[in-house]
């Protein structure tokens, strides 16, 4: 918590003053309650933009290697990430993806705001890709609103395969208006609202964001 603090109030502001990243409808995320902050994936560093530009703190999913490492480079990662808010999840072949979803259920459960990226993994041409509907189980699940995200200009500020931000490009953060699903809960047909839930996320992402819709799923690895 007390790590959490000094990022929220020193290099929050620090970030916002040295990369400058724009935000437009921030008034749009609920201040209290369970909400799901649905976004497109540029860059590695969507992950902690949107994070300094919300109202309120946005819990990321993070792989738990980043959290297990030794020595100095091992417990300044784990620092970053714990500051951050993230949670630890193992990437286990098998269960990984419900371990994750099951982990943002418990944040969602504890009246927190939860990130997710429905692609799946970042887009490496820019354009956006189908939805995975584990955005809509949650939905469905924690019975919480969605609001959708388009993050603009990311992959600029650090390119894929960078490690350090670039300081000049400025990236933009649109939240959107609060989704509300709560006319689908009960369905009995569940495969095919949450794959209608999921398409109407990824269809007022694409209305922020203004990529080009793929119309395909992103088969990257997970861990790229």
């Amino acid at each position: 918590m007390l790590i959490y603090h000094f990022m929220h109030r020193v290099v929050a502001p620090t970030s916002r003053a040295i990369w400058r990243p724009r935000v437009e409808g921030a008034e749009n995320v609920p201040r209290t309650g369970g909400v799901i902050i649905a976004s497109n994936h540029l860059s590695f560093c969507d992950s902690l933009v949107i994070p300094i530009v919300a109202p309120r703190k946005v819990t990321f999913l993070a792989k738990a290697e980043y959290f297990d490492g030794k020595g100095l480079k091992g417990a300044a990662s784990r620092a970053f990430f714990e500051g951050l808010g993230a949670v630890p999840v193992p990437r286990e072949q098998k269960r990984g993806a419900m371990a994750a979803l099951e982990a943002g259920k418990g944040v969602l459960d504890r009246g927190m705001a939860f990130g997710i990226y429905p692609e799946g993994t970042r887009s490496l041409d820019g354009r956006l890709y189908r939805g995975k509907t584990g955005v809509a189980w949650l939905a469905l699940t924690a019975k919480v609103p969605v609001v959708p995200v388009g993050v603009i200009d990311t992959d600029k500020v650090q390119p894929v395969g960078t490690r350090i931000p670039k300081l000049r490009p400025k990236a933009l953060v649109r939240f959107g208006e609060p989704l509300d699903f709560s006319e689908h809960y009960g369905r009995k047909d569940i495969a095919k609202a949450r794959r209608e839930i999921t398409d109407e996320i990824m269809d007022a992402i694409q209305k922020l964001s203004g990529q080009e819709a793929a119309g395909v799923y992103n088969e990257r690895p997970q861990d790229a």
